[in-house]
């Protein structure tokens, strides 16, 4: 147990595969075979193209582009952008609990997502917990993404944290390393039962529920 002088005061939580399931897979089930899905994302270098949506750009831009370079790809960009919402699989089994728990022991609660600014409307609906953050600093609406290290100097100055004593929560592991450059008490995300223990650890919640 963490001692009260140096326990973390918040929690900032990143959303994808954390708190809300992302597979880009299923906005296209029963819309789009499996192998013209492989063929979009392998063309388009989906990760790549992701990413730029995450930074800001907007999707109109993304079509342009593809509308020039690939268009045959077009449509499945659309079914993308149209279904995203199926994309979100609901919550990650465990992590609400965690963050109502946080949220009950006055534990400061936040996000920081890679998240395109038009599609974000779609996240809390799909996870509870996300409705339990105080705030959350979204990509695409401030034009950085994780894991540069600007954004989490924004988000410190955002949300007036103390990265010192601020829990930082993604399942991607150069995000982590960035949190930790920037001076977070960062933690790679696994599962739930791994991350509670981790919190446990720091007195910020029970050890089991």
């Amino acid at each position: 147990m963490t001692d009260e002088p140096t326990r973390p005061r918040a929690v900032l939580f990143d959303l994808g595969n954390v708190l809300v399931g992302w597979d880009p897979y299923q906005a296209f089930v029963g819309r789009l075979p499996r192998d013209l899905v492989d063929a979009f994302f392998t063309d388009v270098d989906f990760g790549h193209l992701n990413r730029r949506q995450d930074a800001g750009r907007p999707w109109r831009d993304a079509r342009a582009e593809l509308e020039r370079t690939l268009p045959h790809h077009v449509p499945a960009l659309d079914l993308y952008v149209a279904h995203f919402d199926d994309a979100l699989t609901g919550p990650v089994p465990g992590t609400a609990a965690i963050v109502q728990d946080l949220v009950s022991g006055g534990v400061r609660v936040l996000g920081l997502t890679n998240w395109s600014a038009e599609l974000y409307h779609h996240a809390a609906p799909a996870a509870v917990a996300i409705g339990l953050l105080e705030d959350v600093l979204v990509s695409g609406e401030v034009g950085l993404v994780k894991p540069d290290p600007a954004i989490f100097r924004l988000a410190a100055r955002r949300f007036g944290l103390d990265p010192a004593r601020t829990v930082f929560v993604d399942d991607a592991q150069a995000n982590v390393a960035a949190a930790a450059e920037e001076g977070f008490d960062a933690l790679l995300f696994t599962d739930a039962d791994t991350l509670r223990t981790q919190l446990a650890e720091r007195g910020l919640v029970p050890s089991e529920r």
